[in-house]
């Protein structure tokens, strides 16, 4: 990453012209550390932020699988308007243990992740790749921007005749011109500011003949408003192909919600791991405030005990300050991230756990970080 804001749009969500953290106005972040590791990695993130010299007031907020078996709550009211008043959110990670009844499966999915899309307007979701040597990705260098805020997730759908031999569930995918539309100029803006300056959209446009249709002909129009941005179109089962075999096709994705949801899990896979894996699920618009999260899930086999890697946390973090307006340090902490990880021929699991040459403690290699930038 260079001293360009990777997330688009400059700036922070404070007004024009308010001083920077650094000189003495702290940026307020909502904390949700969340379930398993969440607390942990979120820890690393917070301390590499701190060393870099930016100046978080951060509230704490105790959301996840653990306030629900407490409380029966998921994302009360009250707070919900308190997380819109911040200038971010950074979380963790929320999930009860694998096999665990106690929590209805896809309630924290429903309802605190994806109501968090819905109601902040956080309708991009942006994942960065730097692959690491070795990794079936090494020397590509590319983003994912999904759209995350319609298509399939939306909600759109139910039962006829449930719990009978009859039964029929429909599951529809919501495309509306303004939602596609804003999601392309995000990823044609970012597109322009990259040294290749390309955009590939991924769809499956030949059988899912409405919703592709409307993607590609926006795609189509929106890029006329950037004649120096070279465009390309591939299906979804092809791109999970070139992915694997030749992901320096790549330089900036556009996708709709689900294909987005499969295909970034899969450069995550091929770039290094997804304990490497970060996001940030935006509000271009700076409505409301951003979420910034690794893309691991709560890896409750491994949390407590000190080995959790908190790698994608701290990117996660760093494309926070970039989105605050402090592309510098963002750079520096993304810079030492990379570099850690090919030193010490970091390989991840979908846990999250750190293996490799050199075995480290999720602290020390939070401190390792820290003391890089």
């Amino acid at each position: 990453m260079t001293s360009e804001s990777i997330v688009g749009g400059g700036g922070s969500a404070r007004s024009a012209g308010q001083a920077s953290s650094r000189q003495g106005s702290a940026f307020r972040v909502g904390v949700i550390g969340g379930d398993g590791i969440g607390p942990e990695v979120v820890a690393e993130a917070l301390k590499v932020v701190d060393a870099a010299g930016i100046a978080l007031e951060t509230v704490a907020y105790d959301l996840g699988a653990g306030r629900y078996l407490r409380t029966g709550e998921v994302l009360p009211a009250s707070v919900l308007d308190e997380l819109r008043e911040l200038d971010a959110i950074l979380l963790g990670a929320v999930g009860p243990p694998v096999g665990s009844s106690e929590v209805p499966s896809g309630l924290l999915e429903r309802g605190l992740l994806l109501k968090l899309r819905f109601e902040l307007d956080l309708y991009i979701n942006l994942r960065p790749f730097t692959p690491t040597p070795g990794s079936i990705a090494e020397g590509s260098d590319f983003a994912v921007v999904r759209e995350n805020t319609e298509g399939s997730y939306a909600g759109e759908g139910g039962f006829l005749r449930k719990d009978t031999a009859q039964e029929v569930a429909t599951q529809g995918a919501v495309n509306t011109r303004f939602g596609v539309e804003r999601c392309l100029r995000f990823a044609f803006d970012l597109a322009r500011t990259r040294e290749r300056k390309s955009l590939t959209l991924v769809h499956k446009a030949n059988v899912l003949t409405f919703a592709g249709d409307l993607w590609r002909r926006a795609f189509d129009e929106v890029g006329d408003g950037f004649p120096e941005v070279h465009r390309a179109y591939d299906h979804v089962d092809a791109s999970c192909i070139y992915l694997v075999e030749k992901p320096s096709r790549y330089d900036v994705i556009v996708t709709d919600n689900l294909f987005g949801d499969i295909i970034t899990d899969l450069a995550g896979a091929v770039s290094g791991g997804i304990g490497l894996a970060a996001s940030a699920n935006l509000n271009p618009e700076r409505t409301g405030p951003s979420l910034f999260e690794p893309v691991h899930g709560a890896a409750w086999d491994i949390a407590g005990k000190h080995t959790a890697n908190p790698l994608a946390a701290i990117r996660s973090a760093a494309l926070m300050l970039d989105h605050l307006g402090e592309a510098e340090v963002a750079a520096r902490i993304t810079k030492a991230v990379v570099e850690h990880a090919v030193s010490s021929s970091a390989r991840n699991t979908p846990g999250g756990s750190y293996t490799g040459k050199s075995q480290m403690s999720t602290a020390e290699i939070g401190d390792a970080i820290a003391e890089k930038v």
